[in-house]
């Protein structure tokens, strides 16, 4: 498998812990006992970027999907405004695994079964776990597949995975989350499948030819979708393949 695409940032300045603190989905203070994952949305409570943060000596390091960086180095400066915070990219690099952790390393808080991560001057050139697997084993939503622009973070589990707080306080998003959590029952979701055919990501899952959902993580042939609880009931078709939740 080749190396992971990561941005680490750092964050540098006496107002970095506040700043950060009132944007993200998960309590700063857990930085005190290790990794913390988190999230940043919208205004209307939808996914803009997850991440890892890192207490770092005096800094705190957030490692992203190299694909958002750009995008969330953008938004994270618009909020800024005259706090006192510095930004950068570093020359880090994400080494990860599930064996036996090094000295350097901190637990994936998402799952023990994750491992760990550790953030190093080199690259990782050696990784041979297969994380696909694990990701649909655990239903553990990956950046850019279950984890898009139209992503509320509950239904894709983030608090199984100990992506959000519900005691923080205040942040970008709160709001619709909070009722989200309190007010509705979710209708739709994250789920385990179970794939009888060649059905690839992406593929519309129907019931008698309503729209139930999508394929998304494929591993084998068990797999992650978005479901309508609703009509995910039975056996489903995606495009000539048969579709069963499993949990």
């Amino acid at each position: 498998m080749p190396p992971i695409s990561r941005q680490i940032l750092r964050f540098t300045g006496s107002d970095t812990r506040e700043f950060l603190q009132g944007l993200i989905t998960n309590d700063i203070q857990g930085l005190e006992s290790g990794l913390v994952y988190a999230a940043i949305l919208t205004p209307q409570g939808k996914y803009l970027a997850d991440f890892f943060l890192k207490a770092d000596a005096e800094a705190v390091l957030l490692d992203v999907d190299a694909s958002l960086s750009d995008m969330l180095l953008q938004r994270l400066n618009m909020y800024k405004l005259r706090a006192d915070v510095k930004i950068e990219a570093s020359d880090l690099h994400l080494h990860r695994g599930t064996g036996p952790a090094p000295d350097d390393a901190l637990p994936d808080p998402r799952h023990s079964a994750l491992g760990w991560r550790a953030y190093r001057d080199t690259p990782q050139t050696e990784d041979t776990t297969d994380w696909p697997a694990l990701y649909v084993e655990h239903a553990i939503p990956s950046t850019n597949s279950e984890l898009t622009s139209d992503s509320f973070i509950l239904e894709m589990g983030f608090e199984r995975i100990h992506g959000v707080d519900f005691r923080k306080g205040c942040y970008v998003g709160q709001e619709v989350t909070a009722r989200m959590k309190h007010k509705t029952e979710l209708r739709k979701g994250l789920a385990r499948v179970e794939v009888s055919g060649d059905a690839p990501s992406g593929t519309a899952i129907t019931v008698q030819g309503k729209a139930a959902g999508t394929l998304l993580t494929r591993s084998g042939n068990n797999a992650l979708a978005y479901l309508r609880f609703d009509r995910a009931t039975g056996a489903m078709d995606a495009d000539g393949s048969v579709v069963k939740r499993i949990d």
